[in-house]
């Protein structure tokens, strides 16, 4: 179970917000960039950004702090070491040229949730042009998929665009209780899991994560098909610790793995 720090921005600030609600956000950081380095720092192996003003606005309005983020990502690998670390983005992205311009520029994942609902045509064109760097985000409250910022609910089910997007190719869901999300109340494993059964793309889990009990319950169903979490406000506020939470995420995957039940026999 791979847990992902989230950065959302907004007017180029570190900010989270409650339900998704831009009146209600509290600023974290000045420098999205240096705290991308101290989440690296923490042992994330992959990063989560949100432009705010973008999924408002329909187009990219971030972009400056989303190149400073990448250039930190990239020159912390150098300094440290180690393999690309991956980052994925959502956020008023709405045609190809776009994404393009964001793979370029360093980013592994384009996440697309207003536009793939609104227009599953320019959603089945990027994961044809695009193959292996689309994620589509649905973001769900009472099981309906809501677009443009969570500030419309449409009348969607989740499951049934989930299973409808899986057949265009993407390389996996980010799924997000709105009910949940920056309220620290838990994460919704019922409805998580019961989408994660529906399909066979990976679901990354996101709202509502509290404590290391949450990422405790999250690997007692990956084995359904959720590989990774999305963390904002518990990192930020101090409920959860990153690094030792991923550490015992580890710990917890790797006692579930069928290798580990293997060599648990033979030494016995």
């Amino acid at each position: 179970m791979l847990l992902i720090p989230a950065i959302d921005l907004k007017d180029g600030h570190c900010v989270r917000l409650k339900q998704g609600d831009m009146d209600q956000a509290t600023v974290f950081s000045q420098d999205p960039a240096e705290m991308a380095r101290h989440w690296l720092a923490q042992g994330a192996r992959r990063l989560h950004l949100v432009d705010l003003n973008g999924a408002f606005a329909g187009k990219p309005k971030n972009e400056s702090a989303v190149k400073a983020i990448l250039k930190a990502v990239r020159d912390f690998a150098v300094e440290n070491d180690v393999d690309e670390i991956p980052v994925q983005l959502g956020g008023g992205i709405r045609d190809l040229d776009t994404i393009e311009r964001y793979l370029d520029d360093g980013l592994s994942y384009i996440i697309i949730g207003t536009a793939a609902v609104k227009n599953p045509g320019f959603l089945h064109d990027a994961c044809s042009a695009f193959p292996g760097q689309i994620i589509v985000g649905l973001d769900a409250k009472d099981g309906k998929v809501a677009t443009d910022g969570w500030s419309k609910l449409s009348g969607h089910e989740v499951i049934d665009l989930a299973k409808k997007f899986e057949g265009y190719g993407c390389e996996a869901i980010v799924y997000t209780d709105i009910g949940r999300d920056g309220m620290m109340g838990g994460v919704n494993i019922e409805a998580t899991v019961r989408l994660a059964q529906a399909v066979s793309i990976p679901i990354i889990a996101s709202g509502g994560v509290h404590s290391i009990k949450d990422v405790e319950a999250l690997c007692g169903v990956q084995d359904e098909g959720i590989e990774a979490v999305i963390c904002g406000r518990s990192i930020y506020e101090g409920t959860l610790d990153l690094s030792s939470a991923q550490d015992r995420a580890d710990e917890l995957t790797e006692e579930a793995s069928p290798a580990s039940e293997g060599s648990d026999s033979e030494q016995s």
